[in-house]
């Protein structure tokens, strides 16, 4: 498509009332370059909602060879997605809400917003929140030393008081990053990352030298492991399911790329390389504290408290909120505004939309989602089984059924007009979603089928599988009525 023609579609779709957040990327607005793409999760990925996930993994028995190479399977697939689910919209400069309506319809494409702007987000930015605010007791306790003892033992919902007042604190800079807007988000990420990593290093540094070196660390078996490659894959799951939800509305971030090689080479080259130092610093600080202290110290925040230097704790874990800020405003809120003011343009702005987010957020109490291992999975089988799906039918939709070819004249439509699909609907799209919801998901529910609670414990890959097939094949037997 020609720059006019492609200016003077957007002067259309701008008559039609669609906000600027929705509409195509002209060629101008397309800024990022490689170099954004490299660095867009690499100061998130040290989130320590990831670094908790991972020291699960030694609960469930895995080695650590074995965590090491699930975690760098998980960077290799989220890489890979990430570029499947980007590729459209670096060539069409759809966001993720407009680019639903393809697969979906106009209509239909409130259901998997929905899944991903609100249900995923507030949850995501409940659960990393309350993580982050548990590190801040570590810090404040440094300096304050009658910290954890402020409110004699008051607790409300669960919540210790201390841990209200890091939680209050931590929320509070994240909307307020979030408020600022994409650009300054973007310098703040370019900026953030290289201190991330420096930091990141000294602590994997720390980790393996109180190990006797990265040998004893390579050698460290969990007191019970297990050697099943059902729990393998179940931890691979996991840890995918950490990174579905930018896997998902991929888009929202490639419809600025300048060019698609930007994020075909940038996205997996940040990723990857990111988890290389994220894996090593895992099992440098879960294994090496349990080998030279004697103790099996799992939450990630309390190894990092072994370090005496009071100095290297309050900045290594600061560097892990930095990260896991970058992952809430980037991966929950943004996302959510998104969605949330493309369905209701009237009521919500993308900002308003992203604090109602963080404020519902709270409101579900995610302490109680991050108290065990096993409710953390649970959690995890149930993002999978709802986000796998999504992907699948997009894949299909874009790979298979348009191949690459997109009229956006089906998308944005003017209001009352319900675009390709007869009242807005594909009917295809979504009788598969609920198929391959309920198929990965009835596994934690019918607890008597082993067959079902096997690929329950890898929501995320039986959900997109299924889909992606399902999809495939009845977009070719099904044909629905069309407008």
């Amino acid at each position: 498509m020609s720059q006019a023609k492609e200016v003077q579609h957007y002067q259309t779709y701008e008559s039609y009332g669609y906000s600027e957040d929705l509409l195509p990327k002209t060629p101008e607005q397309r800024d990022w370059g490689m170099t954004n793409y490299v660095t867009l999760w690499m100061g998130a990925v040290h989130n320590i909602l990831s670094y908790l996930t991972v020291a699960g993994f030694f609960v469930l028995g895995l080695t650590t060879k074995q965590v090491l190479l699930a975690v760098m399977l998980s960077a290799v697939i989220v890489s890979v997605f990430y570029v499947l689910n980007g590729y459209s919209a670096s060539l069409y400069g759809l966001p993720f809400a407009m680019l639903l309506r393809d697969s979906f319809g106009v209509k239909g494409a409130i259901i998997p917003s929905l899944v991903r702007g609100l249900i995923a987000g507030v949850v995501f930015f409940g659960t990393t929140t309350v993580v982050g605010a548990e590190s801040l007791n570590v810090i404040f306790a440094r300096f304050i030393p009658d910290y954890m003892s402020i409110g004699n033992g008051f607790s409300l919902l669960g919540l210790s008081a201390p841990t209200m007042i890091s939680y209050a604190v931590l929320w509070t800079v994240t909307v307020i990053l979030f408020l600022v807007g994409m650009n300054v988000l973007g310098k703040f990420g370019n900026w953030s990352s290289p201190v991330v990593y420096v930091f990141i290093t000294g602590a994997a540094i720390w980790g393996i030298n109180i190990a006797g070196g990265f040998g004893p660390i390579l050698d460290y078996v969990p007191a019970n492991p297990n050697p099943s490659i059902w729990v393998f894959i179940a931890c691979v799951s996991a840890l995918v399911s950490n990174w579905v939800g930018p896997v998902v509305n991929m888009s929202d971030f490639t419809h600025r790329a300048k060019r698609p090689r930007d994020m075909i080479i940038g996205l997996p080259l940040g990723f990857i390389l990111s988890y290389i130092l994220f894996a090593i610093t895992c099992v440098a600080l879960i294994a090496g504290t349990e080998i030279a202290f004697g103790d099996a110290i799992f939450n990630i925040v309390f190894a990092i408290d072994k370090i005496e230097n009071t100095f290297s704790v309050v900045v290594l874990i600061l560097a892990l909120n930095v990260g896991a800020i970058a992952f809430c405003v980037y991966g929950n809120l943004f996302p959510a505004g998104m969605q949330m003011a493309s369905l209701f343009p009237k009521i919500f702005t993308v900002k308003t939309a992203g604090v109602l987010t963080a404020i519902i957020g709270t409101l579900i109490l995610p302490w109680k989602l991050v108290e065990s291992t096993s409710t953390l999975f649970y959690f995890y089988s149930f993002i999978g089984s709802m986000f796998g799906p999504i992907a699948g039918i997009m894949l299909s939709s874009f790979y298979i059924q348009r191949k690459r070819k997109l009229d956006l004249d089906t998308i944005y439509v003017a209001p009352g007009n319900n675009g390709e699909y007869k009242n807005g609907y594909n009917p295809v799209a979504m009788t598969v979603l609920a198929i391959s919801f309920i198929i990965p998901m009835s596994g934690a529910f019918l607890k008597s089928v082993p067959f079902l609670v096997s690929i329950n414990q890898f929501a995320f890959f039986a959900g997109l599988i299924v889909s992606f097939i399902l999809y495939t094949v009845l977009s070719k037997v099904w044909k629905p009525t069309v407008n």
